[in-house]
């Protein structure tokens, strides 16, 4: 039936989903294994969520379902390309994808700790940076002892490289 005999009260309600952590286009979605298993467990969260939709008004769960049901497209497709990268593979004495790097500044005594991870598992909050940013591409392939400047638009900031965790434990974080 053609939409235009369709009363306007009927019209399904498109639901906006928010897209996920931007990606561009041709880079791989690399991701730790902790990372993996975080999306898997919001996948299984949106299951579990859309399993227990309840039985408000018809229209109100259909809303609903197409809502978790976008949401679950958009997650699946990225677990689809999620690659995960070894940890124990990677070089230990310079700073690649999932290293855990502690640097200080040339201004200030106070280190600082971040771990270079996925895009769906970076949080700068818990220390965790996307390997896309720019300030992770500066790190990497980077060792001890050097430095990185952040570009920024009054002073730039010079980082020296303390360390770079080797202890896969501290990967797990």
């Amino acid at each position: 039936m053609s939409r235009g005999f369709v009363k306007e009260d009927d019209q399904e309600e498109i639901p906006i989903v928010p897209q996920r952590a931007y990606l561009p286009d041709g880079v791989p979605n690399f991701v730790t294994l902790v990372g993996m298993n975080q999306l898997i467990a919001e996948q299984q969260m949106l299951i579990n969520e859309k399993d227990n939709l309840s039985n408000s008004s018809e229209n109100e769960k259909r809303i609903a379902l197409n809502y978790i049901n976008a949401k679950l497209q958009l997650l699946n497709n990225r677990i689809a390309e999620a690659r995960i990268v070894n940890l124990k593979e990677q070089p230990q004495n310079e700073i690649r994808f999932g290293a855990l790097v502690t640097l200080k500044t040339d201004t200030s005594v106070n280190v600082q700790t971040f771990q270079i991870v996925g895009v769906d598992e970076a949080n700068i909050s818990k220390g965790k940076i996307s390997f896309i940013s720019p300030f992770a591409k500066s790190l990497i392939n980077k060792k001890i002892g050097d430095k990185v400047v952040l570009k920024r638009a009054k002073e730039d900031i010079v980082f020296e490289i303390l360390d770079i965790s080797s202890d896969l434990q501290d990967l797990l974080l």
